[in-house]
């Protein structure tokens, strides 16, 4: 039975190579898989999957007006697919993760999903909200801070090194921009002071 997968992260855990390793895993097994990642991340490529250690694949783009469904069901109507990836999952909109859920129940594939679960804020990405909801099935994939403790929270650099505390949700960028960290060093970072007893 086919399910729709959140496998969720901050900045540099290595979501995107766990995706290619997972569909290479298929393809070398004569499957066929189909790669989706949104359309306005072109750090490794338009249209094109990236990760850090140097692997990448096509893929096919989304944004935020297209139709999941339609997309997924357009693909398996070209031929036989044994598994949807959808890489920065955190991009997509309420709508669209429940058109990636009724692709899974009405067009039984599996499907599945990976992206960040909060944003540099410390608030969830709509994406990752509505995957937290709908998924059947969730998987943190960890990195860790720099105190050695698991990072859960990710803080953004402007070009001068200084950590942002405002600004558009959403702003492409890699090593040079974002530094995941544990909560407590991403409070003292953006300078959010511990809850005191009255």
């Amino acid at each position: 039975m086919a399910k729709l997968y959140f496998h969720y992260s901050t900045m540099n855990a290595g979501k995107s190579t766990i995706l290619l390793q997972a569909s290479h895993n298929y393809i070398e097994r004569g499957m066929q898989t189909y790669l989706l990642t949104a359309r306005f991340d072109d750090r490794a490529g338009t249209g094109r999957i990236g990760s850090r250690i140097g692997i990448g694949a096509d893929a096919d783009t989304f944004g935020a007006g297209d139709n999941m469904f339609a997309k997924i069901e357009a693909r398996l109507k070209e031929g036989p697919c044994a598994c949807v990836f959808v890489d920065e999952a955190q991009f997509l909109t309420e709508d669209q993760v429940w058109e990636l859920a009724d692709a899974v129940d009405a067009l039984n594939v599996p499907i599945m999903c990976y992206g960040l679960r909060v944003d540099f804020q410390g608030k969830l990405f709509p994406g990752s909200a509505s995957l937290l909801a709908l998924a059947d099935e969730m998987r943190e994939v960890r990195t860790i801070c720099h105190c050695g403790r698991k990072a859960t929270m990710v803080v953004r650099m402007d070009g001068e090194g200084n950590v942002a505390t405002a600004g558009a949700q959403v702003q492409i960028g890699g090593n040079e921009t974002y530094v995941s960290l544990c909560r407590r060093h991403w409070r003292e970072a953006v300078g959010k002071p511990f809850a005191k007893s009255p």
